[in-house]
């Protein structure tokens, strides 16, 4: 993996750079226009790049074999993720001197954690059976997902023009994968499996998202406790999972015989929790909408990167299925722009919950983080 390659023996040093930046004090938004511009770029370059990383190594893991051998255990890179986060909220949340102790009882936290564990591991082994950038795709069509909980959950409404952009990212989606080839290296014959495996991705996850909201809403919960917690339950969660299925040993075994994927899972880990900083100081300073829009851009970079680098196949009807579901998520997000006062969409960021890097913003701030 060259770019992986390139970059394994400096992500470390970027994530503790990130985590130095984060802890520094009194660090307000900009001042003058330029200086915002440039402190946004740099934050949306810190976004897309190690996203684009984590998409490529996700990709690598679940589908290039180490000395002939596939990993099989999604829920094992899940826990690895789980415990970096862990750590990485641990330090963050002294120093920042946000309280340790629970701000929610334990196990509404634990009942987040099980989606998350699950939708993360479902989203992990999609990749077996379809294309990265079907994966990619499912995080956009996962909008209608994300809307119906909201309704059926916190009895959220949508306006017109919400339906309409998530009708059409549900069109170019279908005709992306209607039009040409979306099946995985690894299982070219069973993308069945793999849509069943995105289909409860996106039902996990969607959620988790509302599920988070609804939590961060009723008990306040700063953003590095919340996340330290949902994490750690995480971790819990995972191992459970793996110990249940007789997953663990073998996976650890695995570890042990291939250097390589150890340099692959640490690097997949440590790109997940450098881009945490860079997605939360985007959405303190700029807010949710520029975030959106940020993420509108990683998803297309994530798959070009990965057509480039892994050499799949696109038809001309695939690249104008995805030129329409990106058409209307960056339609979403310019509106939203003018629609938004700046102060108005800024205020409630500041208490903006981190805990998944994908997202699903709409004008209202539906917002939520997922490492």
């Amino acid at each position: 993996l060259k770019l992986a390659s390139h970059v394994r023996p400096h992500l470390s040093i970027f994530a503790i750079h990130a985590i130095i930046l984060a802890a520094m004090p009194g660090e307000d938004a900009p001042q003058s226009s330029r200086s915002a511009a440039l402190w946004c770029g740099f934050y949306g370059f810190g976004i897309v790049s190690t996203l684009v990383v984590y998409g490529l190594l996700q990709e690598r893991v679940m589908t290039i074999s180490y000395d002939g051998q596939l990993f099989k255990s999604s829920v094992f890179l899940v826990l690895c993720n789980r415990l970096a986060a862990v750590v990485f909220a641990v330090v963050m949340a002294m120093v920042q001197r946000e309280p340790l102790e629970n701000k929610a009882p334990l196990w509404k936290y634990f009942i987040v954690s099980l989606s998350n564990v699950y939708a993360s591991s479902c989203q992990y082994e999609a990749l077996k059976y379809v294309s990265f950038a079907v994966q990619m795709l499912g995080k956009s069509f996962k909008m209608m997902p994300v809307m119906v909980w909201g309704i059926l959950i916190s009895s959220k409404s949508y306006g017109m023009r919400d339906w309409m952009v998530a009708l059409a990212v549900t069109i170019g989606s279908t005709e992306f994968l209607m039009t040409g080839p979306t099946s995985s290296k690894v299982d070219s014959g069973n993308s069945f499996k793999g849509f069943l495996f995105l289909g409860a991705f996106l039902l996990l996850d969607g959620l988790t998202s509302t599920l988070q909201e609804k939590l961060f809403k009723e008990h306040k919960t700063s953003k590095y406790n919340q996340m330290m917690y949902i994490n750690l339950l995480s971790a819990c969660v995972s191992i459970s999972t793996l110990l249940s299925t007789g997953s663990l040993v073998p996976a650890l075994l695995f570890t042990a015989e291939h250097p390589r994927f150890l340099a692959d899972a640490a690097v997949l880990s440590s790109s997940a929790v450098a881009s945490q900083f860079f997605i939360y100081s985007q959405v303190k300073e700029f807010g949710a909408l520029v975030f959106a829009a940020t993420m509108n851009v990683r998803q297309v970079c994530s798959i070009i990167v990965s057509y480039m680098h892994y050499d799949n196949h696109v038809t001309y009807l695939q690249i104008a299925g995805l030129t329409i579901v990106f058409a209307a998520l960056f339609y979403k997000s310019v509106m939203a722009m003018i629609d938004v006062p700046r102060e108005g969409e800024r205020n409630p960021l500041l208490k903006a919950k981190l805990g998944d890097i994908e997202t699903n913003v709409d004008t209202k701030q539906d917002l939520r983080l997922q490492h």
